[in-house]
């Protein structure tokens, strides 16, 4: 099981012109789920978030077959009431999304306070199991490790890898590891051979470029838009670094500028952006949604 929206594929980064695409509906649908339903409990109404995506220049076949593949890949859960249909998220999408959080509003942008450690995770799987490396190369990703040789992945700081390969089913085909540097090894030909320094900086130079100075992208229409664009924009970057130490990056990184500009928006859109939430979605509660 990958996760839900994980942008990268086999290891690789996406080209830069892709970068800087619009983001895609479910990118943006999993943003807005996670702005206005995670923890709330309830479900949303097909029609109102229809309605909300018009904001963003989303029109409503988009929305519907969205809806329609994120219920098949198990992200979101379909409520019949009446004659209209409610989306709500399951504990896996919640799961998801929650971590996310995590990331935007709390671990920050910048790592300040990396002891020296790594996690190591060595894997050996066979040719024919290309699925399966491609579901663990994604969420080896997603768990910010970058490939260093052959098989043999690794990331800054001390991961729990046992819920990783216990989701994955992989627990007998994985090592993982946990250790420092040592002569004649050094840490920033580390970074630059497993982590793509300049994709990652070029992409919160994107960002600034984007936001910097002004009210949002054209394509939003009020505030709801706005936020639904930034959040999305913000966490696809969150999701893409693997939160390399600072005290091993450039000395001009733009990740705090990027952050910091982030917040400020996040804040400034956020009251215009939940009144007309308050009076565009229709909320329905149902029994033990996420």
């Amino acid at each position: 099981m990958t996760h839900p929206d994980h942008p990268a594929q086999g290891g690789e980064q996406e080209p830069a012109a892709e970068r800087g695409a619009p983001p895609r509906p479910q990118s943006l649908m999993l943003s807005f789920f996670g702005i206005h339903v995670l923890g709330t409990g309830t479900a949303l109404s097909s029609a109102s978030v229809i309605n909300a995506f018009a904001r963003v220049a989303v029109g409503e076949e988009a929305v519907r077959s969205t809806l329609t593949r994120m219920v098949g890949r198990g992200l979101l859960e379909r409520h019949r009431r009446g004659r209209r249909m409610y989306f709500s998220l399951t504990p896996r999408a919640a799961a998801v999304l929650a971590d996310g959080q995590e990331r935007i509003w709390r671990t920050g942008a910048v790592n300040r306070a990396w002891d020296g450690t790594w996690t190591l995770i060595g894997f050996s799987l066979p040719e024919s199991w290309r699925s399966e490396r491609h579901d663990l190369r994604s969420r080896l990703l997603w768990a910010g490790f970058g490939p260093l040789q052959n098989g043999l992945w690794v990331a800054p700081g001390r991961v729990d890898v046992a819920p990783l390969a216990a989701e994955l089913g992989l627990g007998d085909r994985i090592r993982a590891f946990r250790g420092e540097v040592a002569a004649p090894t050094e840490v920033g030909p580390v970074l630059r051979t497993a982590f793509d320094i300049d994709a990652i900086a070029e992409g919160y130079h994107g960002f600034l470029t984007r936001w910097d100075g002004s009210s949002g992208p054209p394509e939003a229409d009020d505030d709801l838009g706005r936020q639904l664009l930034l959040h999305t924009d913000w966490l696809d970057l969150v999701r893409r670094d693997p939160h390399l130490p600072a005290e091993h990056l450039p000395e001009d990184w733009p990740a705090a500028r990027a952050e910091e500009l982030f917040r400020e928006l996040a804040h400034r859109f956020e009251p215009g952006a939940s009144r007309i939430a308050r009076e565009i979605l229709d909320r329905w509660a149902p029994v033990g949604s996420a």
